[in-house]
């Protein structure tokens, strides 16, 4: 059989339109000029990764040029950038997003419906940290929270019992947030911890699943922080129990280069698997655990497993969001609110724009509650 050189136009590049054209060439079936075949831009890099598995060569390290395009693909699709070129693409931009506002509606403005729905039920509260309560910031470390947002957040854990789920440590958001009232769950709920006091700090440990895999992290972390010293702005953060690296501040051109040294680091840790954030790739244990499950255990731990007097409120920005939003959503029980200013899928029942509307959305929950008291 004849073999066929399959060329990606440079006119239509992989990295950046939503569809691909390519060029098939040196076969009898094709006649010169190579013959052109346009494939819609997802389509044609499931081709790639499904042609990348049934190549002979089985070196563990051939990453697939498939693969990492799909997965450069995912890091923009995370980490979304919208430019318009015309007035008929903003007109279509505001359709869109107006569309969006109507399936997913603002929890302040629907505050009124939220709150009859939680009338003589108990309310509990799940905080997703970054981009929820504090603003997204170029430098991870940085990510800190306003007083006035730690004010508020007190005073919802002192009327309902609250958690804050992330994928950072528990030991980094404890120092961001400052507050023993509350419950932690990092690493993407794989460290939970209950609420402390001064003299009892670190004795809340309520549940940690992938305590085993500690020691590989260790070892990933520092692999990996060798291995993008070659990449500008590239961050490898130790979330104990999993790992991030930050990809914020690499420039678009080496994202692949770092989506490949990823890859060939989990080529030899096939415990762990790759999720993504916002411009963050994160490496986890490959246990079923996430935040949806620590959602589930956080309301077991109260009491509230198969109660239907409880409504939970998860408020999140980011995709591993989305595991508790699917539970809420299949419980048919509570509300999932989607931090973001540009319309995204997502398994959330209502939405707010960015962390200012997660603190009046939290004032105006602590006031009604101190209200309803009150009327009893």
């Amino acid at each position: 059989m004849t073999n066929q050189n399959v060329i990606v136009s440079d006119r239509n590049p992989i990295l950046g339109s939503k569809t691909i054209r390519v060029s098939v060439s040196n076969s009898p079936l094709f006649s010169s000029p190579s013959t052109y075949f346009t494939f819609p831009r997802r389509k044609f890099l499931e081709l790639l990764e499904a042609a990348d598995k049934n190549n002979n060569n089985n070196n563990k390290n051939n990453l697939g040029a498939g693969k990492i395009a799909s997965w450069v693909d995912s890091m923009r699709d995370s980490s979304p950038t919208r430019l318009r070129s015309s007035s008929r693409d903003s007109d279509s931009d505001n359709d869109e997003k107006t569309s969006w506002i109507v399936r997913f509606p603002s929890a302040l403005n629907m505050f009124d419906k939220i709150m009859n729905a939680a009338k003589g039920k108990q309310i509990v509260m799940f905080l997703d940290y970054d981009g929820t309560l504090s603003p997204i910031v170029e430098d991870p470390d940085k990510a800190y929270i306003t007083h006035e947002m730690r004010e508020v957040v007190k005073d919802a854990a002192l009327n309902f019992p609250t958690a804050i789920v992330t994928g950072r440590s528990i030991d980094k958001v404890r120092a961001f947030v400052k507050l023993n009232e509350i419950y932690y769950a990092g690493s993407h709920g794989m460290d939970i911890e209950g609420p402390t006091n001064e003299n009892s700090y670190g004795e809340g440990v309520l549940f940690q699943p992938a305590r085993e895999f500690v020691p590989m992290i260790e070892k990933v972390v520092k692999i990996l922080e060798e291995k993008t010293k070659c990449i500008p702005g590239a961050m490898v953060e130790n979330n104990k129990f999993c790992l991030s690296v930050h990809f914020r501040r690499v420039d678009e051109k080496r994202w692949a280069a770092l989506a490949e040294q990823v890859k060939s680091v989990l080529v030899d840790y096939p415990k762990l698997k790759l999720t993504q954030g916002r411009k963050v790739l994160e490496i986890r244990p490959t246990i079923k655990w996430d935040k949806g499950q620590a959602l589930n255990f956080l309301l077991r731990s109260l009491g509230f497993e198969n109660s239907e007097n409880v409504v939970p409120v998860y408020i999140g920005d980011d995709r591993t969001d989305e595991d508790a939003f699917k539970v809420l959503r299949e419980k048919g029980q509570g509300f999932g609110i989607l931090v973001s200013k540009v319309p995204k899928e997502t398994n959330a029942s209502y939405s707010l724009q960015d962390p200012s509307q997660v603190n009046e959305f939290l004032k105006r929950l602590v006031e009604w509650k101190r209200k309803t008291v009150g009327e009893e």
